[in-house]
């Protein structure tokens, strides 16, 4: 009769070690019990004293226990990223099996897609298990998923050869989902001849794009500040029937900023406010830049007040159209760096702070710069204080401003004083 190995014995006194830590970890995930792949208002925090005991056996056993695959997975995106994590715990290839195993015992297809894809582990091996799982059931929904996965990683020649699996494996053809999803990642990686060879591809199968599809390449295209080709595609995308819409022109709008074209851009939102266009924080935020960098920076701050105007007298924060950080620190480092408007520049952050807006260190240093040059030593110093009690970067050209005028000011001491802070 085989004895057992030291290493087995080893392994299985560890596991018992392990048990009355695994049955405490599921006695509190049935307490939080969540009920679905990414619960609302459930803190993980009740984890936390557990950090120091996670290892790699530890969470496969926990998995292992759990009966409802919403807890493991809870529990498994807890440990991906646990704080504290005294031990720098990471999950190995068996945490992720593990965890995968169960999600597709219990049908789970896309947000086991998911988990894989967001820790970069949709390999060959995993889109394996996931086709496995799908069984006979493999459907276009099933290899719509993987395609989606692989291009946002970017690997288009694995999304291609799920594609070719659909051909051949798959009762129904590729769909508008499909052939979308392939251009999107085409474009993602720059690759407009390919986007445009499966865009034709597409319409020759019979499959008609639509707003989504050609979208997509306008995105792109206007990215690299080709609006001009961008246009010429909105065109096409009319003359095959399919009617544009605000993302489109948004799309639009960007691009002309990318390309420089900032007086373009300025008209060109004019034109899609005067159409009545449900224009976002995202499209006001373009703007308010373009503005700040023609140095018309009163235009600016009226549209930053009106996007608050609109905001709530349309009750619409949720929409998006209440400025946020980036708007707010696009004007006020613009003002920063503009003489004698450092005035409006404590207003502006008041305005911010009543609306809920944190400043960011970026504001700071343009604040700490502008209060800096202007001389006002006391606010200056209000603000440097503030960003070490933030723990704030602080960069050597922000500081360099500040130091210069404590010493203009006859105050070298407390210049070496500060400098000692950093």
């Amino acid at each position: 009769m085989a004895l057992p190995s030291t290493r087995a014995i080893a392994n299985s006194a560890q596991v018992l070690d392990l048990i009355p830590i695994v049955n405490s970890i599921t006695s509190l995930l049935q307490t939080l019990n969540p009920r679905n792949p990414i619960p609302i208002n459930l803190t993980s925090s009740p984890l936390s004293r557990f950090s120091p005991f996670l290892d790699p056996n530890l969470v496969t056993l926990v998995i292992h226990k759990q009966t409802n695959p919403y807890h493991a997975l809870f529990f498994f995106n807890w440990a991906s990223n646990p704080n504290p994590n005294p031990n720098n715990y990471s999950h190995n290839h068996t945490c992720y099996e593990a965890i995968t195993d169960l999600l597709l015992r219990h049908s789970l297809f896309h947000p086991t897609v998911k988990l894989l894809e967001k820790s970069q582990k949709l390999s060959d091996f995993f889109v394996g298990k996931i086709i496995k799982a799908y069984g006979d059931r493999a459907n276009l929904i099933a290899y719509n998923t993987l395609i989606n996965g692989y291009c946002k990683k970017g690997d288009l020649e694995s999304a291609n050869l799920v594609f070719d699996k659909i051909l051949t494996e798959v009762d129904s053809l590729p769909d508008v989902v499909t052939y979308t999803t392939l251009i999107d990642g085409y474009c993602r990686k720059g690759e407009f001849v390919e986007a445009k060879r499966c865009l034709n591809m597409m319409m020759k199968a019979g499959c008609s794009p639509n707003v989504v599809t050609y979208n997509a390449i306008i995105y792109a295209l206007c990215l690299k500040g080709e609006v001009d080709e961008a246009k010429k595609m909105i065109t096409e995308m009319t003359l095959n029937g399919v009617k544009d819409n605000t993302a489109t022109h948004l799309n639009i709008l960007k691009g002309l900023a990318v390309a420089g074209r900032s007086l373009e851009a300025l008209e060109y939102f004019k034109w899609m406010a005067g159409c009545n266009m449900n224009l976002d924080a995202k499209a006001y935020i373009v703007v308010v830049k373009e503005y700040c960098k023609l140095r018309k920076i009163d235009e600016a701050i009226f549209l930053l007040k009106g996007m608050c105007e609109r905001g709530f007298s349309h009750n619409m924060p949720q929409m998006g159209c209440m400025p946020n950080s980036v708007s707010y620190r696009t004007v006020i480092c613009s003002l920063c760096g503009t003489e004698g408007r450092m005035r409006e520049v404590g207003y502006l952050v008041d305005d911010m702070l009543r609306y809920g807006i944190p400043v960011d260190a970026t504001m700071y240093g343009c604040m700490l710069e502008g209060y800096s040059k202007t001389g006002n030593e006391d606010v200056a110093m209000q603000v440097f204080n503030e960003m070490i009690g933030k723990s704030y970067i602080i960069s050597s050209e922000s500081f360099s401003v500040f130091v210069k005028m404590l010493c203009a000011k006859g105050m070298i001491e407390k210049a070496e004083l500060f400098r000692g802070h950093l």
